[in-house]
Order: structure tokens, then sequence, then C-alpha cells
């Protein structure tokens, strides 16, 4: 603490001036209420669901019974005591990987009911700094969306946060590791089994009537295909009981372990590999996890446990049944597919992520952990490891597809990193901003100009750049923050925060918008409407502070006071509209949409010359924005020094470039009109 305090004294009061004039956002917001209640479902409702996930999340895991025996033994069976340990294998794979792993750990692991490795780092985001973008806040942790829990300084887990936080070298690997998951689920889903040109056509007539269907919502869907896959699951292992009887019902004690390990010591090379065709068996399990965010969790651990994982057991030895007494069956009784390469490094992601979740999230003993974590790679490691043999056999296609993604994806985020640092860099120091005056030393036109940053705080480069540039400036200058916090969405009456920046005569003021990962699909027409709608609720609630007296300072913890309640209930008639929290650092106020609390202020004289103040701001501010609005969006350019190596240049001068091109705009998400849209442009290099 000492170092830090010193550091701060010695930036000068250049820095001191411009920490009070434009103080950080998470200074002044305030605490937003903890309103987010979890769906509690009634048992029929829960049973509904539970069959509608059928139709939804399992159909990779109910199709593997097609072609798992044949990538297991292409070549035949040898023996029948081969088929024996292969089920057993089967068996146990199916208990441990997606029923124990997956439907009763993993799945606990989601972010408010999103599932997939994404929700993983959201979480972990939240609950350590490990976002290599540095723009986090206290005022994010306030959100209802944004749970997270204390850990004690001296548990094993503050430590590991601690040791995760300390090098950013650290942070690159765990967000290296989660887009390697992502790519390698995306390799691994591109590519279908390869069965026969019928089939391949009746595909595609049901994905054609799938994607017709899709836009009424994951509800009908899962109502249109939860009967077929039920009826699917049940006939399977009605076959397999029947098969079970007909055959051989000594395949059961498949059931006991000891005839997995003949399978692995007596099988050889051969044995070992033919692990690859058995890993067929838990293909879909990620899929599990990445659909958790349809429903909830209680209604997948139920269709699971009841209906898929007994009747995959049933059908699985209902072929080995079969198999002992027809070993020659084995190439024409099932069908042909790809290597799945990439589903076993997916797991193995998730591993790795769901131990930092334990530690971090869940806060549980090391013991346990050690426990899960043995277990798990355990069978992943020993499937990795057959899988390796099954790389030159078709495996290397996911591998080369996911690895294609993952190079677009790390171009990306060194890209926007490197904007980010050149932002916050260069921009512009609010000494300099006063030191122009009121009228920033040009004319002020009619009218409001939208400023997009990606800074939270301070005044960015590309106003400095634009004002020298060009001889006006609008009346009303608004920086627009569009920030994307490890949450999957933000509640609309919480998007927007809202301050004003410098003397009420310079008529600027600053707006974060918010969104998390499951919002960047939407596209918000309303933007520019919602966005005055919180600017103009702000000045009126800074002009009722205006007219209060406070015995403290404004504080954003503790009740709300029955004086403060009253006090508003009489100055205001539509205090149901805009319920906030309010506080005040310096000559600021910031918004939220949440009670008020701890405001101990009393009327005073001046609430008359404040109410006027109020009502000739808003008048200002709706003459200037009657009078035109320009969105004012940053078009910067990055570019590879001279002397980069030629891969860096690659990337950085076409990759980067290209996905900067192809990628949608601010205009493009919040609906901006082209009359109405100012780009200025910079270069930077990196």
């Amino acid at each position: 603490m000492e170092s830090v305090s010193q550091g701060t004294e010695n930036r000068g009061s250049m820095w001191d001036l411009d920490q009070k004039l434009d103080q950080p956002m998470d200074e002044e917001a305030g605490k937003l209420k903890n309103a987010f209640k979890e769906k509690k479902f009634s048992a029929l409702l829960l049973l509904r669901l539970a069959y509608q996930s059928l139709g939804v999340v399992y159909g990779d895991l109910g199709t593997s019974p097609l072609y798992v025996f044949y990538n297991t033994f292409p070549r035949g069976v040898k023996h029948p005591d081969d088929v024996i340990g292969a089920l057993s294998l089967i068996i146990y794979s199916l208990t441990l990987i997606p029923l124990l792993k997956y439907v009763f750990i993993v799945c606990r692991a989601n972010d408010s009911g999103q599932g997939g490795t994404f929700a993983l780092y959201s979480l972990l985001c939240r609950h350590a700094n490990v976002n290599t973008i540095p723009n986090r806040h206290r005022t994010d942790e306030d959100l209802t969306t944004y749970s997270r829990f204390r850990l004690h300084e001296k548990s094993f887990a503050a430590k590991t946060r601690e040791w995760l936080e300390k090098h950013s070298s650290r942070k690159n690997t765990l967000l290296l590791l989660v887009l390697v998951g992502t790519c390698m689920v995306i390799g691994d889903g591109i590519l279908t089994p390869a069965i026969s040109d019928v089939v391949v056509l009746v595909a595609v007539v049901i994905l054609v009537g799938l994607f017709s269907l899709q836009h009424y919502g994951t509800d009908k869907v899962g109502w249109l295909f939860a009967p077929i896959v039920l009826l699917w699951f049940l006939m399977i292992g009605g076959i397999g009981i029947f098969n079970i009887w007909k055959y051989d019902s000594s395949v059961l004690k498949a059931f006991s372990p000891v005839y997995l390990f003949r399978y692995l010591k007596g099988g050889g090379k051969d044995g070992w590999t033919s692990l690859g065709g058995i890993m067929l068996s838990i293909t879909g399990t990620e899929a599990l996890f990445a659909d958790l965010a349809h429903f909830p969790v209680l209604a997948v651990q139920i269709a699971f446990t009841v209906i898929v994982f007994p009747c995959l057991l049933l059908a699985y030895s209902g072929q080995a049944a079969y198999l002992v007494n027809h070993q020659d069956h084995v190439v024409d009784a099932f069908y042909h597919s790809i290597p799945g390469t990439a589903v076993v490094i997916v797991m193995l992601a998730t591993t790795f992520l769901m131990i930092l979740i334990m530690l971090l999230v869940w806060r549980w003993h090391w013991s346990l952990v050690l426990i899960f974590t043995a277990l798990s790679l355990l069978v992943e490691l020993t499937y990795f490891s057959a899988v390796l043999f099954k790389i030159d056999q078709g495996g290397w296609v996911p591998l080369v597809i996911a690895a294609a993604f993952l190079l677009v994806m790390v171009v990306w985020h060194y890209g926007t990193v490197k904007r980010y640092e050149f932002e916050m860099h260069s921009k512009v120091s609010m000494a300099w901003i006063l030191g122009l005056g009121p009228g920033l030393g040009l004319v002020r036109v009619p009218g409001i100009g939208l400023v997009y940053t990606e800074l939270a705080s301070g005044v960015p480069s590309i106003f400095s750049h634009f004002i020298t540039n060009l001889p006006a400036i609008h009346s009303v200058v608004v920086f627009v923050c569009v920030k994307y916090l490890p949450v999957y969405t933000v509640p609309e009456d919480e998007r927007f925060l809202v301050k004003r920046i410098g003397p009420k005569n310079f008529h600027m003021f600053r707006c974060v918008a918010r969104y998390g990962y499951k919002d960047l699909h939407k596209k918000d027409d309303d933007f520019e409407k919602k966005l005055f709608h919180n600017l103009f609720i702000f000045v009126r609630l800074e002009s009722m502070m205006e007219g209060c007296t406070d015995s403290e300072e404004y504080s954003l913890y503790g009740q709300q006071t029955a004086e403060s309640k009253d006090f508003l209930m009489e100055n205001t008639t539509t205090l149901s509209e805009f319920e906030h929290t309010i506080e005040s650092s310096g000559d600021s106020i910031v918004p939220a949409n949440s009670p008020l609390r701890s405001l101990n202020f009393k009327p005073r004289s001046s609430g008359q010359a404040s109410s006027q103040n109020e009502i000739d701001e808003l008048e200002y501010l709706t003459s200037c924005r009657d009078a035109g609005v320009v969105h004012i969006l940053g078009n910067t350019v990055v570019r590879a020094r001279k002397d980069s190596s030629l891969y860096k240049k690659i990337a950085v001068d076409y990759i980067y470039a290209f996905l900067r091109k192809i990628c949608r705009e601010h205009s493009v998400i919040f609906n901006v009109p082209h009359e109405s849209l100012l780009n200025v442009g910079q270069v930077f290099y990196v």
C-alpha cells in the first residue's frame, strides 16, 4: 500500500486535477439492487422441460451406437472377450464422463443458466482479475447478473487467484485454453458421420426443416423433435433388451471393471488404438453442457439419468450380445464415421477450467478438486493417447479446422488489445480540455455529438483529433463507451451509467452502455432513445441533489431512510419511473436503476433555483437533440511497424484488417442512420 500511495503522490498536481474532474465510473456509480431471483419450477413443468430437452440436447449422444463398435473393431472381432472388454470400457466411460463429470458436476458450473466454455471463462473473470483487457470496474460488480463470492485471504483459493493474477502470461494461457476448447468444439461440430447417401439426403431435409422452424424458438423445436428422440431412445433400449435375451445375457458381466483391465492388458497396440472408437460413445457430451442455456440444470439431469443413460447402456449391451455370436457382422452391421479427435481435447480443456471453478467459485477443498482432476485426467488422457494414433486416419481434419478458427480468434484478440492500449495511452488530459474553456476553443454549433470510445474514463484521442482538424463542435458532447462484461446479459434497466464531465457550462457527459455476451447478437434499434432517456433522468436527479444538503458525503451503502424517501416524494411526482441510486463525488452524480440508499439530506432554500436550472438544462438538451444528433465513430486502422516480422505483418495488415472490414460496427448494431454518422480516421502502428 505504501508503494501505491507514494506512486500516486509522485504523479503531480496535473494527475490529481484529472482524477478530480473526471473520476472513473467505478468511483461514482450507485449500488444496484440485488433482485435477481432464480427460477423455481413445479414438478410438472420440470418433467415437461426434461422431455423437451431430449429433442435439443441429446441427439449426438443418442446416435453414437450407430458407429461405435465398427470404429472399435475396424478389422473385425478376434475373440468374444474383446467385445466384453470394449463394452466394459463403454459402460464406465458413459458413467464417469457424461453422467458423473458433466451431468452432476460441470453442469453446476453454469453462468446463471448459460453453459459452454465461455460461460466457465466468464465465471473465472468475475472471481479473478484474469481479463486480458484491463477495463474492469467496481460498478460492474453491482449488476444483478454479476454474482461472485468473496474469498478468505489466507485460503488456498485466494492463493490460487493471486498466482493466476500475478503475471499476464498466465492470463493469456488461460484465454488460449478457452479459445482452444471453443475451436475444438467448432472443428468437431462441422464434421458428421459419413453414413450413406440416403441418410445424408434425409439429414439435409431435416436440417432445412429445422432452420425453417428455428425462428419459432427452442420451445417449438423441442416439442417437435422430443417425441422423435424419445422414440429413438426407447427403441434402441428395447432392441438392446431383446438382443440380450435372445443372444447372450452373459455380456452383462461387462459391468465388472475386471474385463476393462483385461482388455487393455491383453489387446496390445490394437486394443489401445481401439479406444479411439470407444471414445465416440461419449461424443456430444460437451454439447450437453453448451446447450444448457435452453433448460434448467435439473431438467437436463432428469432426462439423462432416467431416459438417456439407461437406454444407451441397454443399446450397447444388446449390440455386444449380438456381436458375440456374429463376430463377422461388425463391418456390415454398423456405419462408418470420421474419427471425432477434437472431442477429447475439448474435454481436457473443460477439466482444467473446472479445476479453477471448483477452487475460486465453489471454494471446494483442494482434496476434492484433486480427486475430480485425477479421475477426469485418467480417462481423458487415456483416450487422448489412443486418438493420437488416428490422426493420420482422418483425425487431422477437425484439428486443422480448429487451428484455422484459433488463428482467427488469436489475431482478433491481439488487435483488440492493442487498440485498447492505444486508446489508454493516448487519451487527452482533462486539464487540457478545461484550458480550452467552455467553448473548447471552437464554435459550439447546435446539436448533440455522441463520441464513441473504448474508454470508461478519460477523454479519447479521437476527440482531440476531431477538434484539431475541424473548427466546430456540437453544443452538447456525450462520450459513449460500449462495454462488454463477463456476464451472460445485462438487464435493460441496468444497462446505462451516466456522469457529467467538467463544469456544467461545458455540457459534456459520459455514458457507459454495458452488455453481456448473450446480448451481442441483439440489434438495439432504440439505443439512441434509451441513451437520452437516461441522460435526462441524470440531469433531473443531479439538479434535485443540488437542492439538498447532506450531513455526510453521499454513500451508496446502507438502508434508505424515510426522510430521504419523503423528500423525493415531495419534489417529484414521477419517482416510480426512475428509482435510482445516487452517489455524489466532486461535482458529478451518477444514477443507476436501483433503490435510493443512505441519502441523509434535508431541503434547503436553493431548491427552487435548482429546479429552475434543471428545467433550463432539460430544455437546452431537448433543443440540441431536436437540432440534430451526430454519431462520431473512430475508424482506427492498426498497422504493423515496418521492422515487424513477416508473420506479424500478415497477421495485422491482412488477417486483422480483413476481420475488421467484415465485422459489424457500432453504427450497424445500434441502427445509426448514415446521414447521422461521422467517421474519424486514425492510424497507429504496433
